[in-house]
């Protein structure tokens, strides 16, 4: 059994949701998770998946307020062991609730992609040309909310 939830900036979730996004977004490209960048992070809402048996942290994303129609997903990320068992489109469906519920009409995000097709299952769609930024191939993707 597991359960989403919404984690606190600063608290003891919020430093499991970096090491467990360093772990699978960053450490495979061999880039670091820069302590720097965590004050951009205060005003994000963020959001994770427990597995209740242990109360471990599974996964987990960010929600960027872009504008105050559009807001930016981020970073999803789901243990290796528990991937392909639904939890990334529970975490994105959560995501679109709390979203829509504080007022934006709009997600976009950056896709690798390698996981365009995910996004794509759960109605996204691709806006303008691929992009590359650090050296990563991305894809624009839009959802109207």
């Amino acid at each position: 059994m597991r359960k989403i939830i919404d984690i606190d900036f600063g608290s003891t979730r919020y430093d499991e949701l970096v090491q467990l996004r360093y772990k699978i977004l960053l450490e495979p490209l061999g880039l670091k998770f820069l302590d720097s960048h965590r004050h951009q992070e205060i005003n994000y809402l963020h959001i994770g998946c427990i597995e209740c048996l242990d109360d471990k942290l599974i996964g987990g994303l960010l929600l960027a307020p872009l504008d105050n129609h559009s807001i930016r997903l981020m970073q999803v990320a789901v243990d290796s062991k528990y991937q392909r068992g639904g939890i990334g489109s529970e975490l994105v469906t959560y995501a679109e609730k709390r979203a829509k519920e504080a007022g934006y009409k709009k997600i976009v995000m950056h896709a690798m992609l390698s996981v365009v097709n995910f996004y794509e299952k759960n109605g996204f769609h691709q806006e303008g040309e691929i992009f590359e930024e650090k050296g990563i191939t991305f894809a624009r993707m839009v959802k109207e909310l």
